[in-house]
């Protein structure tokens, strides 16, 4: 297979099929803008797992992808898309660095669920930006921002409800859209411990990431976890 894309978590490859890509999910960890970095056997079995649960959930309630089907346990295979160098992140519980930048305690429930975008850029560090700036340097239309709002707010809503039944509160999360062939936007990339702040409804243990980029120890029970609750 022909590689067009390696990832700091993925790998992407071309499809047979025209306008279709293989995504590979890697067993890489890394945090701080890829600062630290590590390799935790069976990440990516897991990811892909879980991602693909969800993905295929979110697409039963109408959600489009680019999901085409699963080809084993690391690989599907996805419409090629033309990402939109933006990433929306979804907040319904304060965390991280929403905590960091407001003062506000980890753990805070929030009285609206929050949309933020970021740009995409490694180099830059991923900085937050508005609308009118988005639509100024032409990375988005405001009609395709206000659809990126619109979907991550189904997304949210879907997900809040799947992760409630399986004892998981979802704090935070992040997703990536593009464009696919005809121009129509579709939910793309993962959905995953590695994006999404998850933890335990009764004791809110951490489930996620946050587990690696803090050094708490027990990275993959908690994505192990993760997975035996959404599978039940």
């Amino acid at each position: 297979m022909k590689m067009l894309y390696e990832g700091k978590s993925k790998i992407v490859y071309e499809g047979e099929e025209p306008n279709t890509c293989i995504i590979k999910y890697k067993d890489t960890a890394t945090a701080g803008n890829g600062v630290k970095k590590e390799d935790l056997p069976e990440k990516g079995k897991l990811n892909a797992a879980i991602s693909n649960i969800i993905f295929e959930y979110l697409m039963k309630n109408g959600v489009k992808t680019h999901l085409i089907k699963v080809l084993d346990e690391t690989s599907v295979l996805v419409k090629k898309a033309d990402i939109v160098m933006v990433e929306v992140i979804v907040r319904n519980v304060a965390a991280g660095s929403f905590s960091k930048k407001y003062g506000v305690p980890e753990g805070t429930a929030l009285k609206n669920t929050v949309v933020e975008f970021s740009l995409k850029s490694d180099e830059l560090g991923d900085p937050m930006i508005n609308d009118s700036q988005i639509t100024a340097l032409g990375v988005a239309t405001q009609e395709e921002l206000d659809l990126l709002k619109s979907m991550s707010l189904r997304v949210d809503e879907l997900m809040t409800e799947l992760f409630a039944k399986a004892g998981i509160r979802l704090i935070d999360f992040k997703l990536e859209f593009g464009r696919v062939d005809g121009g129509e936007i579709v939910l793309c990339d993962e959905i995953s411990p590695d994006s999404c702040r998850l933890w335990d409804a009764k004791t809110n243990e951490k489930m996620d990431k946050d587990r690696f980029r803090r050094d708490m120890g027990g990275v993959m029970e908690g994505y192990k976890d993760v997975l035996a609750r959404l599978t039940k």
